[in-house]
């Protein structure tokens, strides 16, 4: 797995006893984020697919709204003791179309539990989609939404080496998985998920639902709206601001995704009710 995983030395203890033998660690390294040559920001994040975390972190901003507004992305300077390029610096080439003015006075370190450090004021926080996500006629079956989450799971590889990563997965409404992307970092993964939708052409992606192995955070939400995303669901809860701003946008937000069972907080009317056994929903 290369540079995503690592491995440690660990004092097993057990009831039986204890053992030192080694363990298989999810890295965590910072990614510095220039434009033009600028600092703009860091963030903490799983090494890999850090094109498309770029891409997907300047749209969620409002900078970008397609692959058309970035002209060139390049690893630069970031070398080791040993003069080695640790690969952990990007340098954007944005085009005139750009709107790098979207991003305010955020020039601050971003930690992988944290998606909109930095921000200034909720005006900033929260920035206006070009999409209109409300108008979206996608249905999903809800056993289908529901077995999404498995399916999400089951793809988790790095997870299932090392138990220290966030997952985000898009998927179609029939359920096949498009792309499923893991980092340290849920807001992360989530942006690497939207920056291969922008790679592909996808964007707005009205057309899809996106899965999370966590919680329904009010950033995960705001990358959702962002990316034209009309329904989310996650494994756990979601927090009050995230089913604002949910409702506010019409989204369809689903937490508590476990097995058949799920709360629905808004736009109920995209969830269709399946066989007996399967979740009722209630509007």
């Amino acid at each position: 797995m290369g540079r995503i995983t690592s491995r440690r030395q660990v004092l097993r203890i057990t009831a039986t006893g204890s053992v030192r033998r080694p363990d298989t660690l999810a890295v965590e390294e910072p990614l510095e984020l220039r434009i033009a040559g600028t600092p703009v920001n860091v963030t903490m994040r799983t090494p890999g697919n850090d094109i498309d975390l770029v891409h997907g972190f300047l749209l969620s901003e409002g900078v970008i709204a397609d692959a058309g507004d970035v002209v060139a992305v390049r690893y630069c300077a970031g070398a080791d003791e040993d003069g080695v390029n640790t690969y952990n610096v990007l340098d954007v080439t944005l085009a005139a179309t750009a709107r790098p003015d979207a991003l305010g006075h955020r020039h601050v370190m971003t930690s992988s539990a944290c998606g909109v450090c930095g921000k200034e004021s909720l005006a900033d926080v929260a920035a206006t989609s070009r999409f209109d996500i409300a108008q979206t006629e996608l249905a999903v079956e809800a056993g289908i939404l529901a077995s999404m989450t498995q399916t999400l799971r089951k793809n988790q590889r790095t997870f299932d080496a090392t138990g220290g990563l966030h997952a985000a997965g898009l998927f179609s409404a029939d359920g096949a998985l498009l792309v499923v992307r893991e980092d340290v970092g849920r807001h992360n993964a989530v942006d690497k998920v939207i920056g291969w939708g922008i790679a592909e052409g996808r964007v707005p992606m009205s057309d899809c639902v996106l899965i999370v192995s966590g919680r329904a955070s009010f950033e995960l939400v705001q990358k959702a709206v962002m990316a034209g995303i009309p329904m989310l669901g996650a494994v756990s809860a979601p927090s009050s601001l995230a089913v604002d701003l949910a409702a506010d946008n019409g989204l369809t937000l689903v937490g508590f995704l476990r097995g058949e069972t799920m709360n629905v907080y808004c736009r109920s009317d995209r969830l269709k009710q399946t066989s007996v056994g399967r979740p009722t929903l209630e509007s």
